[in-house]
């Protein structure tokens, strides 16, 4: 457990060649994507002796493997001609295969929570951890809701339903807020602290993703209410992010029954919370943190894995080539139109190629102080941070162009928000809902307690620096650059 970045198992089956699918397909590249595709079909296989964590299965290759497939079926081919001959749903039917040996995690747990590993072959190893993380367990709803309505078959988007419910009726009675490890069988909270970063942080996002493509109410209805008790006792600093007296607003790690601070520490997943801010409208208070990630980043070329802001230091040294902060950066671009976000990008750019290049790829810095390198390039650094960044440049992509709406899950594959996903082909079998379930319009997305929302960045603001410099300045004091 103390070697944060090298304790995920990969699987044994070519997760970096399945996890980069849809960035080939994004990119334009037909004879690529073609390629690998039939690579996977032809090479790869789940029956293997392999204990993988059931989080990194689901999001890296679970998601892969169905965003893939989504756009070879696509009738409109908006990426170029990305079909593959005599294709037969092979990829769906390698999902499902996947899908099916991940089940055992939710069997024989108490509360309905999943383990966090599980043999592909054996099913959940007899040694196995009974503590999992809120986000590992509570962000698989998105994916394995795809699969069920693909199939026809709701059991797999039943058991992440299920995990995501229980979770949400552990939080604390007196803050409302969730801890980050929780015991699968007591749901007994082993981990207490609150915050958006490790743990944490796709669990919220889930919530609002489900919503956008499944369109079930208590999705959002759990979302508003997450986002309301964050802002509540996370947040930190003036009350309004580009006016006022104060220091910059700040999200903090606190105990989830007291609210009280609990370290002072950020970490670097954090930076996806400015893209989800976006995504609900908030678009002020997301200028606002992003900047003091960015400012983290100029300062050492890199986001380092955990940042002391009271130190301004880094607790924990290390950059794997996450793409939070390049993700948040696309996505406020996409919102606001202000250049300063493509300078952002370009800044990002030429870090990674000065620091991270090396003879066969891009390395993870063990340091981003000294710049030293792992010999490890995570899949995530194409499935997610090249995709993000490719697509900030590239204003004319058919992704924003093709008139399709699409969304993104928290691997950075991209799925196309449309109705099939949104009628489910069975009534009355997801937990607690008893046929009650009311499906809400795509447009009835209203966030709560928020500042702000996209209609109120006036075109005159948009080339002019999205934050006041004095406020600029300010961050940039916070984090010992100036």
């Amino acid at each position: 457990p103390q070697y944060l970045n090298i304790n995920d198992v990969l699987g044994n089956y070519s997760l970096t060649l399945i996890d980069a699918l849809d960035t080939l397909a994004v990119m334009g590249n037909s004879s690529e994507f073609q390629k690998a595709v039939k690579l996977v079909i032809d090479t790869v296989s789940f029956d293997k002796d392999s204990t993988v964590q059931v989080f990194e299965a689901t999001i890296r290759v679970l998601g892969s493997l169905l965003s893939a497939h989504i756009i070879i079926t696509d009738t409109k081919q908006p990426f170029g001609d990305m079909t593959i001959k005599d294709y037969d749903n092979e990829l769906l039917h390698m999902a499902h295969d996947l899908a099916v040996r991940l089940l055992p995690a939710f069997e024989n747990t108490k509360t309905g929570i999943p383990y966090p590993r599980v043999n592909l072959k054996k099913g959940v190893p007899a040694d196995s951890n009974n503590e999992t993380c809120t986000a590992g367990a509570g962000s698989l709803l998105v994916e394995f809701g795809i699969l069920s309505r693909l199939l026809g078959d709701s059991t797999f988007e039943w058991v992440a339903r299920r995990a995501v419910k229980a979770l949400w009726n552990l939080r604390s009675n007196n803050t409302g807020l969730l801890g980050n490890v929780v015991n699968i069988q007591t749901g007994h909270w082993v981990g207490r602290q609150s915050g958006l970063g490790a743990g944490l942080d796709s669990f919220y996002e889930y919530l609002l993703k489900s919503y956008i493509l499944f369109g079930e109410k208590e999705d959002l209805e759990m979302f508003n209410d997450a986002y309301r008790t964050i802002q509540n006792h996370l947040r930190r600093g003036r009350e309004a992010c580009n006016e006022g007296e104060g220091d910059p607003p700040l999200y903090v790690n606190v105990n989830m029954f007291t609210g009280q601070l609990m370290n002072t520490w950020i970490d670097s997943l954090q930076a996806f919370f400015p893209g989800l801010q976006v995504l609900i409208g908030d678009v002020e208070d997301a200028i606002c943190l992003h900047a003091f990630y960015y400012a983290i980043w100029k300062r050492y070329g890199a986001l380092p894995e955990r940042y002391n802001w009271q130190l301004q230091a880094p607790d924990v040294a290390f950059y794997p080539l996450r793409p939070e902060l390049v993700e948040s950066t696309y996505l406020l671009y996409q919102a606001t139109k202000n250049p300063f976000y493509l300078h952002v990008g370009m800044d990002i750019l030429q870090s990674l190629e000065k620091y991270t290049k090396a003879k066969c790829g891009y390395a993870t810095l063990h340091h981003v102080v000294e710049k030293t390198k792992e010999d490890r390039m995570e899949s995530f650094f194409l499935s997610e941070t090249c995709k993000y960044l490719y697509l900030l440049f590239d204003e004319e992509n058919p992704l924003h162009k093709s008139g399709n709406k699409y969304m993104f899950t928290t691997e950075g594959h991209i799925v196309s928000v449309d109705e099939r996903f949104r009628n489910s082909l069975w009534q009355d079998i997801l937990p607690g809902e008893e046929g009650t379930a009311e499906k809400s319009k795509p447009n009835d997305l209203k966030a709560v307690n928020f500042t702000s929302n996209c209609n109120r960045v006036p075109d005159e603001r948009r080339y002019l620096l999205p934050l006041k410099s004095n406020y600029m300045r300010q961050i940039d004091r916070m984090v010992g650059l100036i």
